[in-house]
């Protein structure tokens, strides 16, 4: 009896210790180190910027001394100036920020201030609305004509095509939450399709067409196009869906740049311009960039118009219900293939015209212009203006296409888009919903911070572990 009894206490003993062993290890698992705080990865992003701005701004290496750029970036005080910028930004914005939002708060509750009133009285009073965006569109129109011509040329042949490809791509990833890198493709193939419809490839079409009756047939291609990539593919998430759309891309491009006998190859291609030939009024579209620069405005303002439409649709919806979870929406059902499926057609449309009014305004192309990096810098100036919002999309594009070209005579033309790169990666520390986010995507985040769910439709919604 007494030998039960102590092996029954022994056992009684021996049991909190092995039950505490595995919950331990456990906590340490789950342990954050100081170094795993969000304020000091932050910082430490920030350092890693600050060395590379000073890379960038330093001295330039040469063949005959490969080391001559590091010793002195490295031994000037250029480099302590950027890491004290980037300490001091850092500093300003994790201790100073929530006070400075608290005594803005405080002061909200005392008085309402003029932003909040003007926010009230346009949220309030639709004639307030139409005023301000007819004088937005009045200013976009007839704003130009002041300029000198060389960014007459940079309106038409970069901004306002960059911009259309933005508002067509925001469709696929802002609205559905499908990474796509591979949207340049749709690009080509709308300048491929005016290029054949106007009789400028070796194969001929049954019918020679104007550029502006192309535009329907480019945006049915397109759609085309984006059925036969989507239909197979979007069963995928994330990472696979972009290798997949990344591979599209460079079929798109290998047969454009192979085909000589259908394309023209590397040897490229002339498009005749837009013309309008009515009997009683005819007009060719010349050298003049503004012509074109009113014509894409009127499809980018039509785009919008539709797309506007379109996000508060029952299509729309169903876009949000899937980037927030795919998984829910779902199981709510929402069939989720085909609506990713009109997501990737619509979007690959708007590039289709994009493609033929680049084509009709350039009048010559080769497959060059459709390199990768053209998707990249797409999908950089929607994610920087804010993924889901219009107004975001639009100011994205226009600035960042907009930046190398202001800073070309102080930096050299291999550099511009290491600025770039840089600016996102300040973006992406303190500001990843972009510029001006829609409240819808502002608030995914906002809950993806705490724990709530996930941020976007590339994997299933996870809470936060207890």
């Amino acid at each position: 009896m007494s030998i039960k009894t102590s092996t029954a206490q022994g056992a009684g003993q021996d049991s909190p210790k092995s039950a505490t062993a595995p919950l331990s290890a456990a906590a340490r698992l789950r342990r954050v180190h100081w170094y795993q705080e969000p304020r000091w990865r932050r910082l430490g992003a920030l350092l890693a910027l600050a060395v590379t701005l000073r890379l960038m701004t330093g001295e330039e290496g040469t063949t005959q001394d490969l080391f001559l750029a590091l010793r002195e970036d490295f031994t000037g005080v250029g480099l302590w100036v950027w890491l004290a910028i980037a300490v001091a930004v850092w500093a300003v914005r994790e201790f100073l920020a929530d006070q400075t939002s608290r005594a803005v708060k405080g002061t909200k509750k005392v008085s309402s201030g003029p932003l909040e009133r003007v926010r009230q009285v346009w949220s309030a009073d639709k004639r307030v609305r139409m005023g301000v965006l007819t004088a937005v569109l009045a200013l976009v129109v007839f704003g130009p004509l002041g300029v000198e011509r060389y960014w007459q040329q940079v309106l038409v042949d970069q901004i306002a095509i960059f911009v259309l490809l933005a508002i067509g791509l925001n469709v696929v990833i802002g609205w559905a939450g499908l990474l796509d890198l591979g949207f340049i493709a749709f690009f080509a193939i709308g300048a491929y399709s005016a290029a054949y419809w106007t009789g400028a490839l070796p194969v001929q079409p049954p019918v020679a067409l104007n550029n502006f009756l192309v535009l329907p047939i480019a945006v049915l291609t397109c759609l085309v196009a984006g059925v036969v990539l989507g239909a197979p593919t979007l069963r995928l998430r994330g990472d696979y869906l972009a290798i997949v759309t990344l591979g599209f891309h460079e079929i798109v491009y290998l047969v454009a740049k192979n085909a000589d006998g259908v394309t023209e190859g590397a040897r490229g291609v002339k498009v005749e311009r837009f013309s309008v030939d009515l009997g009683f009024f005819s007009y060719e579209w010349k050298l003049d960039p503004m012509p074109y620069y009113w014509l894409l405005v009127a499809f980018v303002v039509l785009a919008i118009f539709l797309f506007l439409r379109l996000e508060h649709s029952k299509v729309g919806r169903a876009w949000t219900a899937i980037r927030e979870d795919e998984v829910a929406a779902a199981a709510t059902g929402v069939p989720t293939v085909r609506y990713k499926l009109m997501a990737f057609a619509i979007g690959a449309s708007t590039s289709g015209v994009a493609g033929v009014a680049y084509a009709s305004k350039v009048g010559y192309f080769n497959p060059e212009n459709f390199a990768i990096l053209l998707s990249i810098l797409v999908l950089a100036y929607v994610i920087f203006g804010g993924m889901g919002s219009i107004p975001g999309v639009l100011f994205g594009a226009a600035f960042l296409v907009w930046l190398p070209e202001y800073l070309r005579e102080w930096v050299d033309p291999k550099d511009r888009y290491m600025y770039l790169g840089a600016l996102l990666v300040i973006m992406m520390i303190y500001r990843p919903q972009g510029v001006l986010p829609s409240r819808r995507r502002k608030r995914e985040l906002q809950m993806a911070e705490a724990g709530l769910g996930g941020a976007d439709a590339t994997g299933p919604a996870e809470g936060r572990q207890p």
